[in-house]
C-alpha cells in the first residue's frame, strides 16, 4: 500500500516570479502534489533565501523579471559551489527557441511554457 507523502518529507521547491498571480498558480499546482513551496518575487530575494535555507531541492524560475532575469539566477546558482547541484527549471510565456536553447545550454534542466499546469508537475519533479 502506497502512502501519500506529507509536507515534512516532501521536496522543497523555490518558486521565483515577479508576478504574484504566476507565483500563486505555480505554488498551488505544486502544493496539490504535496510539494513544500516557498515563493519569492525576484532573483535577489531568491539568492538571499538560498543563502539562509539548505533544504531546497529545486528552483522553478520565471525568465522575464525586472533587474535580474531567470537566466541571471541560473548563472548565479551554477557558479556557486554550494548551490550548483540544484536543478533549475525556467518558465516563461514566451516560446523563443533561441532563449530556450540559451537556458538549457546554461544548465537549466527544463524550460516550461506558462501557465504551468498539473500535467507539468511530473515533468518538473522528474528533475529532482
Amino acid at each position: 500500500m502506497m502512502s501519500t507523502p506529507t509536507i515534512g518529507d516532501s521536496p522543497h521547491v523555490l518558486v521565483v516570479d515577479d508576478s504574484i498571480v504566476d507565483r500563486l498558480v505555480v505554488s498551488k499546482v505544486l502544493k496539490c502534489s504535496n510539494i513544500k513551496v516557498t515563493a519569492v518575487e525576484g532573483v535577489k530575494e531568491a539568492l538571499k533565501f538560498l543563502d539562509a535555507e539548505n533544504d531546497v531541492k529545486m528552483i522553478v524560475s520565471d525568465y522575464c523579471m525586472p533587474d535580474l532575469n531567470g537566466y541571471d539566477l541560473l548563472m548565479e546558482v551554477k557558479k556557486s559551489p554550494r548551490l550548483s547541484h540544484l536543478p533549475v527549471v525556467i518558465s516563461s510565456s514566451d516560446n523563443i527557441p533561441k532563449r530556450i536553447t540559451k537556458c538549457l545550454d546554461g544548465g537549466a534542466k527544463d524550460y516550461i511554457l506558462k501557465p504551468i499546469k498539473n500535467v507539468d508537475v511530473p515533468r518538473i519533479l522528474s528533475h529532482i
